[in-house]
């Protein structure tokens, strides 16, 4: 065994991934406080081809130098937007077609694993801060909203890793010729 080279794992430059096909998933990011977490979004949205981050309300954007420190340059790569109303975000995505599932615990909500994502439909995973998490206005103009089953004691994710995992399912499921 031995680990590989960095120029053995054949990524793609800025340019190949600017024009590589991505993923039909947006990810949207409603008053997220922490510029860690957000670097940590985007590179994880790089590193699975996510189409696009929309920072919603008070979410920092880049450049910034603590979003740049986890990012590692995926603020370079992946496309973001701006907004301050989230809910017209969401409306603008919905009318665009798109499916918007948020992350959160609600009386509603169905588990992730229930959740199974398709090619041939665009998905927009909104999550939510990480005190109050997903804002009522937001939730109630989403067409789902999904959680990750939690079995200890604790009663939420990071949201930079809820992200990630939300990610991973979302590729299993919809089989993107890139990830097989």
């Amino acid at each position: 065994m031995r680990k590989l080279k960095n120029d053995e794992l054949n990524r793609k430059s800025i340019d190949e991934f600017k024009n590589a096909e991505k993923l039909p998933i947006v990810i949207v990011l409603n008053n997220i406080r922490s510029l860690n977490n957000v670097g940590s979004i985007f590179r994880s949205s790089d590193a699975f081809l996510v189409n696009c981050i929309y920072l919603c309300g008070i979410t920092p954007q880049p450049p910034h130098r603590e979003i740049q420190k986890t990012a590692l340059g995926a603020t370079e790569s992946v496309d973001w937007k701006h907004d301050l109303d989230c809910v017209k975000v969401i409306k603008e995505l919905q009318q665009d077609d798109y499916e918007v599932i948020s992350i959160e615990q609600a009386d509603t909500s169905i588990p992730l694993q229930n959740l199974k994502a398709t090619a041939d439909k665009k998905y927009a995973f909104v999550f939510g801060n990480e005190v109050e998490g997903v804002e009522d206005d937001v939730l109630n103009a989403s067409d789902t909203i999904a959680e990750l089953p939690q079995y200890g004691t604790k009663h939420s994710f990071n949201v930079s890793v809820c992200v990630g995992m939300v990610l991973w399912d979302a590729v299993k499921s919809i089989k993107h010729p890139q990830f097989e």
